[in-house]
């Protein structure tokens, strides 16, 4: 498959204009009172023809935060997959307002799109719950980033991954908006050979070039980053890797609490591990650190994983 884009900075531009959603007018009245707004949005090519998870679920928080005052940021959104999405087809996003306090604002985004059969109508992809608060003063504590060596001196994944002839490491060295850059060896190709104690690791990440954009797509691309290597601590204690044949993954649920709000521009360290595997799930925690050593989100995951039992 080719891409279209090739400059870092057109294509951390492109990840603006993909979050950045379409006002939809609605025709007529919204089916229920709660109702207050509807989008719509299109999907980045990918490997697979399939819909990057963190592509909806930062589009969904564009959406929510479309719909509040600017004077109130995101501090919490839950989301659920329900089901693939289809790159051919523009994704839906309908917004219900469930509660407007005095410092809190709640909010809820389905985001669809047409059914696979003639009959089947719209399906829901995923479903979102945020909550937004306006900025106030509180009791306040937090814990501190790990040591971890700086990220300008550390391999991009495009020299990681440097001669491999292969669609889906063609299109993370040279597409991917968010630069990532692994603390612990990466496991693109190979296991990690200290998996047997291996329970944490750490990458850096921040778009692939400066963007301008407001506040809000920033919290999105956060979301939207958060989603590209949470599986990775599962694999690496299970002495697996990207490239494990037979290996199967999808998200069925992530959390992010914001506990301050960054520029994506910056480097942020994301450090992450996974406290249990069990019953084909499999959980992953993480905590995303800024450069001065901040602690400025946390991140859980649960995602369906499925690999070979004869390894």
């Amino acid at each position: 498959m080719t891409f279209p884009r090739t400059d870092p900075s057109e294509i951390a531009a492109g990840l603006v204009d993909l979050l950045d959603l379409r006002e939809i007018a609605p025709f007529g009245e919204f089916s229920t009172p709660a109702t207050v707004a509807a989008y719509q949005g299109d999907s980045s090519p990918q490997p697979g023809e399939h819909v990057f998870g963190g592509q909806v679920m930062g589009q969904a928080v564009t959406a929510v935060g479309r719909t509040v005052s600017s004077d109130r940021r995101i501090h919490s959104m839950y989301s659920y997959f329900l089901a693939p999405g289809d790159p051919a087809h523009p994704i839906r996003f309908q917004v219900d307002a469930l509660r407007d306090g005095g410092s809190f604002s709640v909010r809820r985004v389905l985001a669809t799109q047409p059914g696979k059969e003639a009959d089947e109508g719209e399906r829901t992809i995923l479903a979102m719950t945020a909550s937004f608060q306006e900025s106030q003063d509180g009791l306040e504590h937090q814990e501190r980033a790990p040591e971890a060596p700086d990220p300008d001196g550390l391999p991009t994944t495009a020299e990681v991954l440097a001669g491999i002839d292969h669609p889906v490491a063609r299109y993370w060295a040279t597409q991917r908006p968010i630069d990532i850059r692994h603390v612990t060896d990466p496991i693109y190709l190979r296991p990690d050979p200290a998996s047997d104690t291996a329970d944490a690791q750490m990458v850096w990440m921040r778009t692939l070039a400066s963007v301008e954009a407001e506040p809000l797509l920033h919290d999105a691309i956060l979301a939207f980053a958060s989603d590209y290597t949470p599986f990775e601590p599962i694999l690496r204690r299970q002495g697996l890797s990207w490239m494990t044949p037979g290996l199967k993954m999808a998200t069925i649920n992530h959390a992010i609490w914001w506990h301050q709000h960054v520029d994506a521009n910056d480097w942020l360290l994301y450090v992450q591990r996974s406290p249990s595997a069990a019953g084909g799930r499999g959980l992953t925690h993480g905590q995303v650190f800024d450069r001065a050593g901040d602690l400025v989100a946390t991140v859980t995951q649960e995602g369906m994983i499925r690999a070979p039992q004869e390894r």
